[in-house]
């Protein structure tokens, strides 16, 4: 009885990855034409992964950092930066767990969502900074890309995206559904955010957030999409997903495709 309950136990662990994989997504990658590699890059002393898509262009193109939500780098965040890449950008999308794994490893090697979200809800904010920034400068020596740089930031990337508009060299940075950062003054880039009527926990702070940027002579631009939750880029994709997401989805898809075309 005890060698068979091990048994299902083990055979648990090993389903985790498989039960929360999105395979809607990675089949989704896995049919795109675009080029998308993993790189190594150094961070705060050890391997920084990063996936890497680029678009098919003539000429050279602008880089955005994607900053993925706090499930870590998925299917979806990987399949989100191969869509950035299909609009015309070099993405590249850091994975903030690389090395927090275990034995090592990044976001595909934890058992469970609730692991890799508890890793990146501990990860320390200095490290993420310097993670993005190593990400940023990385993007910008791609000889592909024409020296334009943004940011893309989802759930608590959307926060991050925030904050690393501190960044000097950014041209923009774009927000879906993250919280604001407590300094205004300090940010440098115009942000555009994408925010869901039904998340109220996030969509409460816009009101301060339009006030502080105006009060500190920056540029914010926030549209709200009724009927959408949290997290509506990912459930809008979802086949699972509900329907005021996929709207939402939809619309925000078409907004940041045309501000993507203004980095060219």
């Amino acid at each position: 009885m005890k060698t068979a309950m091990k048994t299902i136990a083990m055979l648990l662990v090993l389903a985790a990855p498989a039960v929360r994989a999105q395979d809607w997504a990675l089949k989704t990658l896995e049919k795109s034409r675009r080029h998308g590699e993993w790189v190594k890059l150094k961070s705060q002393g050890r391997d920084l992964d990063v996936f890497v898509v680029y678009p098919e262009t003539k000429g050279k193109a602008p880089a955005v950092v994607v900053i993925h939500e706090i499930f870590g780098l998925t299917d979806w965040a990987r399949d989100l930066a191969d869509q950035i890449a299909a609009a015309g950008a070099i993405a590249v999308a850091p994975d903030l767990l690389s090395g927090k794994g275990p034995h090592g490893g990044r976001t595909s090697d934890f058992p469970s969502v609730d692991a890799a979200r508890e890793a990146v809800a501990n990860l320390d904010p200095a490290g993420v900074a310097e993670d993005l920034k190593a990400a940023a400068d990385y993007a910008k020596t791609l000889p592909s890309a024409n020296g334009t740089l943004a940011a893309a930031g989802f759930c608590w990337g959307g926060g991050q995206a925030f904050r690393f508009a501190e960044r000097g060299d950014l041209s923009a940075v774009y927000v879906f559904y993250g919280p604001p950062p407590k300094d205004f003054a300090a940010l440098k880039a115009p942000v555009y955010g994408f925010y869901g009527g039904d998340d109220s926990r996030v969509s409460a702070t816009i009101p301060a957030a339009v006030e502080g940027m105006k009060k500190a002579g920056k540029s914010y631009e926030p549209i709200v999409y009724d009927g959408a939750g949290h997290g509506f880029m990912r459930s809008g994709e979802d086949p699972a997903g509900r329907k005021g997401d996929r709207d939402a989805r939809a619309k925000a898809w078409t907004r940041l495709q045309t501000l993507l075309k203004e980095l060219r």
